[in-house]
C-alpha cells in the first residue's frame, strides 16, 4: 500500500462503516480538497459553518415552484454540502486539528441542512395546495429525523468502538457527556454541549439492552475487551449496515433526489414518516437483540 492510500485510510473513520456511495465517491473526492486545505490555515470548523449554509441553500432551492433548473440546483448545493462534510471530517483526522465544538457541530450541521429542506418543502407545498396540514408532516418529518439521525450515529459510531479503542474514543456515555458538560466554563462550547447531553441521553434510552451489554462487557472485562469479542460483535454489526444505511444521507437523499425531481416534494414526508420509521423500528429491535446475544 503507497503513502497516499495509507493517508487515505488513515482520514477515515473505518472502511467498515463506509457506504458504497461514500466509498466510491464522497470520501475519495472529500481526501483530495482536505490535502489541498491541510496547510493552508482552513481549519475544520470553518468548512463545516461552510457546509451549513450550502446545505440551507438546497432549502432555498427546493422551496421555488417546480423546474428542472431549481431542482438540479438544489441536488446540487445538498451533494456540496455533503462533499464539505466529508472535508471537514478528514482534515479533521489529517492535520489532527480537533475540538469539543467542532465534533458536536459536526453533528449538528446536516440535521440544520435537513431542516431548512423540510421548511422548504411545507412552505412550497402550501403554496401549492393550500394547505397548512403539511405544517404537521413536516414537524413529524422533522422529529422522525432527529431519531434516526441519532439512532444511525449511535450504531456507527458503536461499531467503531468494537474496531479499537482509538477509533471508538468518540463513541461516550451520557454520564461522561455530562460529567464533562459540569465542568466547562461557560461559553460556546457549554451552550452546544448542553444539547449534545440530551442527544445521548436520547440514543441510550432508545437502546436498553445495548446499555445493559456495555454494563456487561465492563463489569466483566473492564476496559480490555478481548479481541474475540469484538470481532464477534462487528461481524454481527455489519449485517445490520445495509439497513443502517438507508437512514444515513445517502439512503435518504437517493430518495429525495428522485423526488424532488417529480415535482411533488410532500412526498418526501411520507417516505421520511412511513418507510424510515419502519426501518429505524426494524434495525433497533434486531440490534437490541443482537446486544441480548452477547450477555452473560
Amino acid at each position: 500500500m503507497n503513502d497516499i492510500n495509507k493517508e487515505y485510510e488513515s482520514s477515515l473513520k473505518s472502511i467498515e462503516t463506509e457506504n458504497s456511495v461514500d466509498k466510491a465517491f464522497y470520501r475519495p473526492l472529500g481526501f483530495r480538497i482536505a490535502r489541498l486545505l491541510k496547510n493552508t490555515g482552513i481549519t475544520p470548523n470553518m468548512i463545516t459553518i461552510l457546509s451549513i449554509f450550502v446545505g440551507a441553500g438546497a432549502g432555498l432551492m427546493f422551496y421555488h415552484p417546480y423546474n428542472i433548473a431549481y431542482a438540479i440546483y438544489g441536488i446540487l448545493f445538498l451533494v456540496a454540502a455533503n462533499i464539505l462534510d466529508c472535508v471537514d471530517g478528514q482534515l479533521a483526522r489529517m492535520t489532527g486539528i480537533k475540538s469539543e465544538i467542532g465534533r458536536i457541530l459536526d453533528g449538528f450541521a446536516g440535521d440544520i441542512w435537513f431542516l431548512c429542506i423540510y421548511i422548504a418543502f411545507a412552505m412550497r407545498s402550501i403554496d401549492e395546495y393550500g394547505s397548512y396540514w403539511f405544517i404537521a408532516l413536516a414537524v413529524l418529518s422533522t422529529l422522525s429525523h432527529l431519531v434516526q439521525a441519532a439512532v444511525t450515529d449511535y450504531y456507527k459510531t458503536l461499531h467503531l468502538f468494537f474496531v479499537s479503542k482509538e477509533k471508538g474514543k468518540e463513541f461516550e456515555s451520557y454520564s461522561e457527556v455530562l460529567a464533562r458538560y459540569e465542568q466547562m466554563p461557560s461559553g460556546i462550547n457549554k451552550f452546544f454541549s448542553y444539547f449534545y447531553i440530551g442527544y445521548t441521553r436520547n440514543q441510550e434510552f432508545i437502546t436498553p439492552k445495548l446499555q445493559a451489554l456495555l454494563a456487561n462487557l465492563k463489569a466483566t472485562y473492564g476496559e480490555n475487551i478481548p479481541e474475540s469479542v469484538r470481532l464477534a460483535f462487528r461481524e454481527k454489526s455489519k449485517k445490520l449496515m445495509f439497513y443502517i444505511d438507508f437512514m444515513t444521507f445517502n439512503g435518504r437523499t437517493l430518495a429525495m433526489f428522485a423526488i424532488v425531481l417529480t415535482g411533488q416534494v410532500w412526498l418526501y414526508f411520507l417516505f421520511e414518516i412511513i418507510f424510515l420509521n419502519i426501518i429505524l423500528v426494524y434495525v433497533v429491535k434486531k440490534h437490541e437483540k443482537m446486544c441480548l446475544s452477547f450477555i452473560k
